[in-house]
This record gives structure tokens, sequence and C-alpha cells, in this order.
């Protein structure tokens, strides 16, 4: 099964991309009830891609910008960074670039960040991440040192693996079933040794036990599709971080990753690209 590299949803977004879900999705982060008259406009940008599946999703909510973001790998200390990026091309998109010489003030949503987390390494409950942490020193470029820095965004990244954060968890039914449904899905690939028959059990379970059982009835075969294609790449995309292969292959993380999706494109899977990652690191 090759990724398609023009565009590919991820579960998450599939799940979640519906305003009520998303009111209830944000009402649960936030620990708030709001009406359900109190309008959700989604503005996700289908153009964001990481690791080219589209794992992002952005909406507005009672003059707040939300940006979301799913991890399901090693996180970076750079999600801040990403956000800010993020920020500013919804903020293009939204504003005429003849209204920013206007005298009249332009009104923008406020704006908060969060990533989700759900991957396999132990992670803390909760943290957060600042830009002003990538800031270099003031000090190292001879300027004179600041309390506080002129410009910064936080990011608030939640573990919502099974058995974390369970009371953001349990607030919104679909975000606990898609915790559980993920967990169970890995549980069935290391019992089976097969990521594609371990994720077809996640859903037969599901169904049976009534987990998302109305979305993945409806959503199946795409949801084996989606999960297939995105925890197959990242697996892949892993292995060929790894110290040993980033000294073997000489070239950088960019580049690697590249060239891992042109292999998987070309149809080889994860065992193949490994053995052929070693290979060349050998060599």
């Amino acid at each position: 099964m090759k990724p398609n590299r023009k565009f590919k949803d991820s579960v998450f977004t599939t799940l979640f991309n519906n305003p009520d879900l998303l009111r209830e999705l944000y009402c649960a982060l936030e620990g708030v009830t709001l009406p359900p008259d109190v309008p959700v406009s989604i503005t996700t940008l289908k153009n964001v891609l990481y690791m080219d599946i589209c794992n992002d999703l952005s909406f507005e909510i009672g003059g707040k910008l939300i940006v979301l973001i799913e991890h399901q790998s090693t996180l970076n200390p750079n999600m801040a960074l990403r956000m800010l990026n993020y920020t500013n091309q919804i903020l293009e998109k939204r504003i005429k670039k003849s209204e920013l010489y206007s005298e009249t003030p332009i009104s923008i949503p406020y704006p908060e960040f969060y990533v989700l987390y759900n991957g396999e390494k132990p992670f803390h409950d909760e943290c957060i991440q600042r830009l002003s942490d990538l800031f270099e020193k003031p000090e190292d470029l001879g300027l004179s040192s600041r309390q506080t820095p002129l410009l910064d965004l936080e990011v608030r990244i939640i573990n919502i693996n099974e058995g974390k954060n369970q009371e953001i968890v349990n607030r919104c039914k679909e975000l606990a079933g898609y915790s559980e449904f993920t967990g169970k899905a890995r549980t069935f690939w290391r019992e089976t040794g097969n990521l594609k028959e371990g994720i077809k059990a996640a859903v037969k379970y599901c169904q049976k036990h009534d987990i998302l059982k109305e979305f993945l009835e409806t959503h199946e075969r795409k949801v084996l599709s989606m999960l297939f294609t995105e925890w197959n790449t990242e697996d892949a995309i892993a292995y060929a971080r790894e110290e040993s292969l980033e000294k073997g292959l000489k070239i950088g993380r960019e580049e690697k990753r590249q060239y891992v999706l042109e292999l998987l494109d070309q149809g080889l899977s994860t065992e193949e690209i490994k053995q052929r990652l070693t290979q060349e690191a050998d060599n």
C-alpha cells in the first residue's frame, strides 16, 4: 500500500472534522461548557502537511483561533515555531494586504495552541513549549538582555494515550474512543506482528465494544488505509533517524525523510526500506 504523496487525511482529522465535535473537544481541553449554538468555523489549511499526512486542525470558536496538531511520533522542540508559521498562513488568507495599511485596527481572533500527543514513547501528562525557548540569548549577540521577550507563543502539549489525562479525555466521548482505538491497534499490532492485521483486529474490537462504532462502520476501509499509511511511514522514518544511519548515510534529516517517502512510493515495505538503509549505512 503506497502513501498518497499529494494529500492524505489522518484518522484524527477525519474523526474531528465536524463543528459539533470540535466544540466538544475544545470544552474538554479547557474544562468549560459552551452552549451548542456557539458557532465553530473550521479554518484548517489543506496544504500544510506533516510527513505528507494532514494531522492538523484549526478552527475559530467564540472569538478564539484554536490550532490543534495530533502528534504520534517523538515530539520535537520546534512545535511553537511550527504553530507560529501555521498561524501566519491562516491570517494571510484572512486579511487583505491593503487592510494592513488601513488606519482602522484589524481585529484578529485570540490564538490558543494544542498538541495532542499519542505516541508510543513515554511522555509527561502535560507540558508547555514556548517559542522563546528557541531564541538565541541576547548576551550572545552583544545586546542588552530583556526580562521578557517581545515575541512569544505557548503550546500546550497534552498526552492523550490510554490512562493519561483521564479527566480531559473522558469529557469528550470521541477523544476517549480515539485514544482507546489507537491503543488497541498498537496492542494487536505487537501481538500479531503485522500492522494491517493489528488495525483490523482493533477495528473489530472497537465495533464490538461500542467504541467509535458508528465512525468505524462508516469509514472502516478508509481508517485501515489511513492508519496503515501513517504508522508505516512513521516507522520507516523513525528508523532512518537512528544515530548510526545519520552517520552512515551522511545526509540531512529532511533529505532522508524524502528518500524514505520515495521508497514507500515505489512500493517497498517498511522492512525492505530498513534493509536498504542498513546496507547503505554499512557501505
